[in-house]
């Protein structure tokens, strides 16, 4: 039987029992359906956006310009419009975020899930029978409110219930899903594609398909013990724990949970607590890292692959075929980082991609600022290369920064702050999603490969952070990285020397009976 290994305050080390259940793969899968619908919408709006029929009804002016012989390469679809139409869902998941935070604490993680859920399934109704751009933006900040819902409580729900040694490889299934959801888009769209004129609807529609996925999963999950604690139900949690755990010893990690919560219940302002000295090392590295996931120029492949390889002379179909393929690399990517997270660690697949995908995307913006002029047909095998670098950027980000990005905020918080901190790096994504999803198109049309250079550059500077200024937190209980990871690394031990009034370093009024376990 599998154990979790601790070390108390005197240097003894004392085992956790805890089987990987069935109850919590089934409880990881179907809550990952959060990760499904993101990913779908991700692939979906990339590919709609690059169909004729769906640009001739919303984006008419992007249509002529898009047919246009003389029409520049890099401003076809330069539309602040059309734009707007992506990244508006991005808008309303920053501001769903900080609700579904709330929500997560004071009704649960289950809950928040199911309420995105239904905020998803309506804004794919809306979506599909949108007749004008007001309903189209309607269900896109519906689609948003799911996404600002889910992501705050998905991964925070699997990181809970994991047992600490496979806490990495469960988590990385809500990326799974999620590279799963943009292949599935990918292939509908493609589909969908020469169903004139209605094929965008359905593409659209199928969002539905992933939203009851989860709505109709999650009555079948269990809520996390921390949760269930945290709310008062302390005996539905001791007996959940015992579920999912798959023994009955559970005395030990049931005590660390409540002494967690108890001092949380302490802390009467989390989102003003990350501000102090002592929270500020979490919610540095937990921001950071879900910007920096936005500027290894991933939405510059995702959200607008179809319309990239548009620009470089390939066909519509030819270029939802080239998403196809370059995105079925996501999905194995992802596979690979689930079998060796844990085995290796976070830091070094973040250092190794950075370094891959900066490589792939400088040589990207090499051809495109060589061979890809105002109005000229990039020759056929270089278009291939692009396609097959694309391919390298992607397995990169897919064992690394995509799904690393998530992980890490979610198990690097103590529990007083998790919720809020999870919240802030989430948030923190949504808004660089935004600035990039809004700002690409522009971007292109006037620095033209400049735009991959400037990227480039970014993930210079990630792997010098991820290097430097980002701990391991590999195998360690979720409730222990403060003691064992955050006051233990050469540069933010500093945060915490003058700031031990309490666990974490945190600050409260009434100091709570210490914890000893280290």
């Amino acid at each position: 039987m599998p154990e979790l290994t601790l070390v108390d305050g005197s240097g003894v080390r004392r085992d956790l029992p805890a089987k990987l259940t069935w109850q919590v793969i089934v409880c990881t899968v179907i809550s990952a359906c959060g990760g499904l619908m993101f990913g779908y919408d991700i692939g979906i709006s990339g590919g709609v956006t690059g169909m004729d029929m769906f640009l001739e009804k919303f984006f008419p002016e992007v249509y002529v310009k898009k047919h246009q012989a003389k029409a520049n390469n890099y401003c076809k679809f330069n539309s602040q419009l059309l734009q707007l139409f992506t990244s508006s869902l991005y808008l309303a998941a920053i501001v769903a975020c900080f609700i579904g935070s709330i929500c997560c604490k004071k009704r649960g993680r289950k809950p928040t899930m199911q309420i995105a859920s239904v905020f998803f399934l309506v804004g794919a109704i809306l979506n599909a029978a949108a007749l004008n751009i007001g309903m189209l933006i309607a269900g896109r900040l519906c689609l948003g409110a799911g996404i600002g819902f889910g992501n705050q409580a998905v991964p925070l729900f699997i990181s809970e219930i994991a047992p600490a040694r496979y806490r990495g490889g469960l988590n990385l299934c809500f990326q799974l899903l999620i590279t799963i959801g943009i292949l599935t888009a990918n292939v509908i769209n493609y589909a969908t594609s020469k169903l004139h004129p209605y094929g965008w609807r359905i593409s659209l529609g199928g969002a539905a398909c992933p939203a009851l996925l989860l709505l109709l999963g999650s009555l079948m999950i269990v809520e996390t013990p921390t949760s269930l604690i945290e709310r008062g139900k302390n005996e539905e949690g001791l007996y959940t724990l015992k579920k999912i755990r798959g023994v009955d010893n559970v005395d030990k990690e049931y005590e660390e949970i409540s002494q967690a919560v108890e001092f949380s219940r302490q802390i009467r302002h989390p989102f003003k607590n990350l501000w102090k000295q002592s929270g500020r090392p979490q919610l540095v590295c937990g921001a950071l890292i879900q910007i920096f996931q936005q500027f290894t120029g991933i939405s510059v492949v995702m959200l607008y692959a179809p319309v990239l390889f548009q620009t470089m002379g390939l066909g519509e179909n030819a270029s939802l075929m080239s998403a196809i393929m370059t995105n079925t690399v996501k999905p194995i990517g992802t596979a690979f980082a689930i079998v060796v997270v844990d085995r290796f660690g976070r830091r070094a697949l973040l250092i190794e991609a950075a370094i891959q995908m900066f490589i792939s995307l400088g040589a990207i913006g090499v051809i495109l600022a060589v061979h890809l002029h105002s109005t000229n047909v990039v020759a056929k095998h270089y278009a291939v290369l692009v396609i097959v670098l694309v391919c390298v950027f992607l397995a990169g980000f897919a064992w690394s920064w995509g799904p690393l990005g998530w992980l890490i905020p979610s198990e690097i918080f103590p529990i007083e702050t998790r919720s809020a901190g999870f919240s802030v790096a989430v948030i923190m994504n949504f808004v660089f999603t935004f600035l990039v999803a809004q700002t690409f198109l522009t971007m292109l049309c006037h620095m033209r490969a400049g735009t991959f250079f400037l990227y480039c550059a970014m993930l210079a500077v990630m792997c010098l952070f991820a290097k430097y200024f980002l701990p391991e937190t590999k195998g360690i209980p979720i409730d222990e990285m403060v003691e064992r990871v955050w006051k233990q690394h050469w540069f933010w031990k500093r945060y915490y020397k003058d700031h031990d009034t309490g666990k974490g370093g945190l600050e409260i009024q009434d100091k709570p009976k210490e914890n000893t376990i280290a």
